[in-house]
This record gives C-alpha cells, structure tokens and sequence, in this order.
C-alpha cells in the first residue's frame, strides 16, 4: 500500500523522509524524524510506536542496524511490518517482514533506504535510491526527485490518494512537514507543488520561532 524513502543530507546533517500511498494520510501514521538522531519510515499495516521507539534508541546510540535487530528481537507482530531507517552516521538498515503485502521490496546504501509493499514492480525502490543519490540540492529536492522516479517506476500497483514529506534540522520541531491527505488526483504533485511554495520560506519559518525579531515581513495583507 505504500512506497517511501528515508534519507540524511550529508552536507547538511538534516534528515528527511518522503512517502505515497493508497491509504488515507498515510504520512500521519507513517513518518518519523529527529534532528540530529534520524529518520524512520513504519509502513505496511503499520504500528505507529515504531517510529518513535526506533528514534529513541538511535538516541541512545545504538547505529540503524542494531537499533533495528533490538526491535525485530523484542516486538511482536514483525513479520506484518517494514520499517526503514538511517542514522546519523548515514548507516541504513530496513525489515520487511514475510508477510509484507503483495509485490515488496527494499534498496539501501549510505545515507538513502527506501522500501514498499503493493507496489506495481519490484523495481521501485531501487529507482528511488538512485534518484536521490544522482540528485543534488537541498534535501527536500532530493526527496522529491526520489518520490518522483518511484512513482514513474510503476509506484504502487493501483493509484495512490495519499504522500507527504517531513525535513528535520538543528530545531526541535519538523522544519517542513508538507502532506496531501486524500486526493482522487495525484497526491505526489500535490506534495511537489506545496514544497515549491514552502521551500523559499523554510528559514524564514524557523525564524520566526527562535527571534521574530529579526524575521522577514509575512508578506500579507496588513503585515507593516
């Protein structure tokens, strides 16, 4: 039901993940990040605590694969869950349990893991991987581009309604969490559009909370 990628920029240390699915808000259920910490992905009949407990133990200091192996070893219910993840260090790790729906799949390398389950072609994840990493810019560009090849890839085996995508850096709160909902049209162009708007405004945003007082004009009608 579902297709997503986590992935940690290098360069600038944030951590963004991208997702589309079937499913109603699936980004709402499935997307998980921490600044300085990582990214998660908990998807195919998902359990929501997932997210947060894999966040806490890369906290700890566990890397992505033993974070990862202390979940699978001590949660039930795996073999119904795929779950994704890169640390700070840029190690990956995913689980995709055997009964992971329909066409599944996974890909991975340093700093990128993506994965999907339903999907029209086992291909998908593999092609949004490459994406990001021949890809350049911020990382919501990257994500996006990423998203993108998965869905021209065949995405998921029917038509999804759902996407969303989730940056974190350096503040404690999400610095872009930009979702479509539901839409009988194309979420991931919805999700793509907003970012464009968004992306000229992120820093500004973040401004704003830590000193409004030296934040640019909102740029409204009324604002002085």
């Amino acid at each position: 039901m579902t297709f997503s990628l986590v992935a940690r920029c290098s360069e600038s240390g944030m951590f963004g993940m991208a997702i589309s699915s079937s499913s109603p808000a699936v980004a709402a259920r499935c997307s998980y990040a921490r600044a300085g910490v990582g990214a998660v992905a908990s998807q195919n009949v998902t359990d929501p605590t997932l997210g947060p407990k894999m966040l806490d133990l890369l906290k700890s200091g566990l890397s992505a694969p033993e974070a990862l192996a202390r979940i699978t070893a001590e949660t039930d219910f795996m073999e119904y869950r795929q779950l994704l993840a890169v640390d700070g260090q840029g190690r990956t790790a995913i689980h995709s349990g055997p009964r992971a729906l329909g066409t599944w799949s996974e890909a991975q390398a340093t700093d990128v893991a993506a994965g999907g389950n339903l999907l029209a072609t086992g291909d998908v994840p593999q092609q949004m991987v490459d994406a990001f990493l021949a890809s350049t810019g911020h990382i919501g560009d990257r994500l996006v581009v990423a998203l993108q090849a998965g869905q021209k890839a065949g995405g998921e085996a029917g038509p999804v309604h759902s996407a969303g995508l989730l940056i974190v850096d350096r503040v404690a709160w999400p610095v872009a969490e930009l979702r479509c909902d539901w839409t009988e049209e194309d979420p991931i162009a919805s999700v793509t559009r907003a970012w464009d708007v968004y992306k000229p405004q992120l820093d500004a945003y973040v401004q704003r909370a830590i000193d409004p007082r030296d934040a640019p004009s909102y740029g409204v009608p009324g604002d002085e």
